[in-house]
């Protein structure tokens, strides 16, 4: 039996530390003059957005501490150190977002029945500043959002807020032309549901990656069929395909070889294809002879 171990490390924490340390002042300074405007003017919109706002700001300090904790050494405790936290973070993240838009949907809708007036000029004034910050802050993690689920995580939430900001400002315009108030719950409710279908995606992929599923991008069945076609195998079994962080996909399988171990340029070979192929970070293989004798317990389909 042998085990290869095959780390490659990209890690872009240097890069978004500053990205998050700039998000999180230009945001925290935003909510709190959006929040005292929204009461100050009686606006839903303002507060809603100051609310949604809010909720990014927690979505940026838990993006940065997954961010950082996913840096962190393994420990003899933690073995994979803390870099499931980003998956995590990013779970949270979604669901923040869904249960702020949750709320401001419920407040929509009793604006509905209940309408009341807004200082249109106002509304503008304040959510075109939003549109200025959620943007600048979106752009910062613009670059990271493909390879990283946490990094897209905080881009999703700041994009989302320029689009509700952009919303809003919409809002008011409308009101200060026609008049009709029930434009403010109306804007309210329409950027709910764009930014619910954005968000969705990101919710549905973290649940995943906390539930240990093949990451999305990665074929099981063609990272299978490479195993199983390897001239020196004859069989592949106990193949597990995970996420360990949002960022690396570690993957466990036994190859059964009757000629026995193949040596470790065979291991580096497979290593190196399963890296740059499919994306593998961290493969462990195990080798087996496949002995009559001695079957392996955990050879069949259904074992986990």
């Amino acid at each position: 039996m042998s085990h290869n171990h095959h780390h490659h490390h990209d890690h872009n924490a240097f890069n978004y530390n500053r990205a998050f340390a700039i998000g999180l002042i230009l945001n925290g300074g935003f909510v709190v003059v959006e929040a005292f405007s929204g009461i100050f003017y009686n606006s839903l919109a303002l507060l809603a957005d100051a609310g949604h706002n809010l909720s990014d700001v927690l979505g940026l300090v838990l993006a940065w501490g997954a961010n950082m904790l996913s840096q962190r050494s393994p420990t003899k405790r933690y073995t994979y150190g803390f870099r499931r936290s980003s998956i995590l973070a990013a779970l949270l993240n979604a669901t923040l977002v869904l249960v702020a838009m949750g709320a401001v949907a419920w407040e929509a809708v009793r604006k509905f029945v209940n309408p009341q007036s807004v200082p249109g000029g106002v509304v503008i004034g304040v959510a075109l500043v939003g549109v200025v910050i959620n943007t600048i802050t979106a752009l910062l993690f613009m670059s990271g959002r493909k390879e990283d689920m946490n990094i897209r995580g905080a881009f999703l939430h700041m994009a989302a807020d320029a689009l509700v900001s952009v919303g809003v400002v919409l809002a008011g315009i409308a009101i200060a032309v026609t008049g009709w108030l029930w434009f403010d719950p109306a804007v309210s409710l329409v950027i709910v549901m764009v930014v619910v279908v954005n968000t969705w995606q990101l919710f549905r992929e973290s649940l995943n990656l906390a539930l240990d599923a093949v990451p999305e991008g990665i074929e099981p069945a063609a990272i299978r069929t490479y195993l199983t076609e390897l001239p020196e195998v004859d069989q592949v079994h106990d193949l597990h395909i995970w996420a360990m962080s949002t960022t690396e996909t570690a993957l466990t399988a036994h190859l059964v070889i009757p000629k026995g171990y193949p040596g470790d340029a065979f291991l580096s070979r497979v290593s190196q294809h399963l890296h740059d192929q499919f994306g593998i970070e961290h493969p462990t293989i195990q080798i087996e002879t496949g002995d009559p004798n001695q079957p392996c317990t955990l050879a069949p389909e259904n074992r986990v």
